[in-house]
């Protein structure tokens, strides 16, 4: 499986309020610049983040976008399904879509193989928080601003 840009700068964008924004709020503008991706391909992520609640956006001269839930309630599963849909290897194992049966599903071993897979990325998604990825890169810089005496 392979996620799309809007799952991958879906992440870093969300990464980035979690980093930076805290009780303040960032400007689409900042994050476009700091991570390197199009204001009009953010706008289009954040509206679709806005809407399933994951961030909050404020009017004005000193508005912007910050996260609408402590980070550490924010998963990487939470954001990729947003952005991407369901994450499944194959159409025949997407949760909800059992209606859309193969005529070989009942006999089919793979679609059990797909469907571990599948319930395994699942997992590993919603295992890892915002506030853990922000830790990760806090001890990343840490190390890199060693001094020795």
């Amino acid at each position: 499986m392979k996620l799309s840009t809007k799952g991958r700068y879906g992440v870093r964008a969300m990464f980035d309020l979690a980093l930076y924004g805290g009780e303040n709020t960032v400007s689409l503008k900042t994050v476009a610049q700091r991570e390197q991706i199009s204001e009009k391909y953010l706008e289009h992520l954040f509206a679709s983040l806005r809407k399933a609640g994951l961030i909050t956006s404020v009017r004005g001269a000193q508005g912007g976008y910050r996260l609408a839930l402590p980070p550490e309630e924010i998963t990487l599963g939470d954001i990729v399904r947003v952005l991407e849909g369901p994450v499944a290897p194959t159409e025949c194992v997407i949760k909800g879509n059992e209606t859309k049966k193969c005529d070989r599903a009942s006999q089919c071993i793979m679609r059990h193989v797909w469907a571990r897979i599948r319930d395994e990325i699942d997992a590993t998604l919603d295992s890892i928080t915002l506030a853990e990825i922000v830790e990760e890169q806090k001890k990343l810089i840490e190390q890199g601003y060693m001094y020795y005496i």
